[in-house]
């Protein structure tokens, strides 16, 4: 049980500073990320808070992953309620003042990204399943037989085409976003010594039967 808690602990974390790094990138004030412009494109016409509209979107691809017949862990399904609710409170609270500027936007965009990738560390590294875009991404992988790269640029230019057709902000931070994302994690998991393929995911099965045995 003191395992399960320490990499429940470490989900949450993790998905905390996820919507951290997420708001900072937000309020950088030059452009979001795919899936950010998304939701706050949904916000927007939908009248709720981009918290919100995060949650609906995680939902909505939740459930497709599902009846495409991916595997759900505990993760999946905290990554669509917590970053959300985290976000929401975020700017609630204004912890991250609006930036006006093009050099300060692009510092607080850059690190927004390092925050977000520290945020994969402890998620990842608890085992509890990727996020629902995540395995969207992995689902078109399996059915199409495409590359990652071009089954993650097409889904989250989905969610980006959908997202500017919604209102939301696309700007240099979007091609930031895109292109910089892996660059941090890189450099994150390279200083912390984290081999991400190494963990074994658990499944919501496996979640159940571990806590039924102990």
């Amino acid at each position: 049980m003191k395992v399960f808690l320490r990499r429940l602990l470490s989900l949450v974390v993790g998905l905390f500073l996820y919507a951290v790094g997420i708001v900072l990138c937000m309020q950088a004030n030059i452009g979001c990320a795919p899936w950010d412009v998304l939701h706050m494109g949904l916000s927007f016409k939908l009248g709720m808070t981009v918290g919100q509209a995060s949650i609906v979107v995680g939902v909505a691809v939740g459930l497709i992953v599902f009846l495409l017949r991916e595997k759900l862990g505990l993760g999946t399904l905290l990554n669509m309620l917590l970053i959300g609710i985290f976000i929401d409170l975020l700017f609630s609270l204004k912890v991250v003042p609006l930036i006006q500027g093009l050099w300060l936007g692009l510092i607080v965009m850059l690190g927004g990204l390092f925050v977000i990738a520290f945020g994969s560390y402890f998620y990842i590294g608890s085992g509890f399943g990727a996020g629902p875009r995540d395995s969207l991404m992995v689902s078109v992988k399996r059915r199409t037989g495409w590359p990652v790269g071009v089954c993650r640029a097409l889904v989250e230019g989905s969610a980006l085409l959908l997202g500017y057709l919604l209102g939301g902000q696309v700007g240099i931070g979007t091609v930031m976003a895109v292109l910089g994302i892996g660059f941090c994690v890189q450099i994150v998991f390279g200083l912390l010594r984290f081999d991400p393929a190494a963990v074994r995911h658990e499944t919501l099965v496996g979640t159940w039967a571990g806590l039924r045995t102990h």
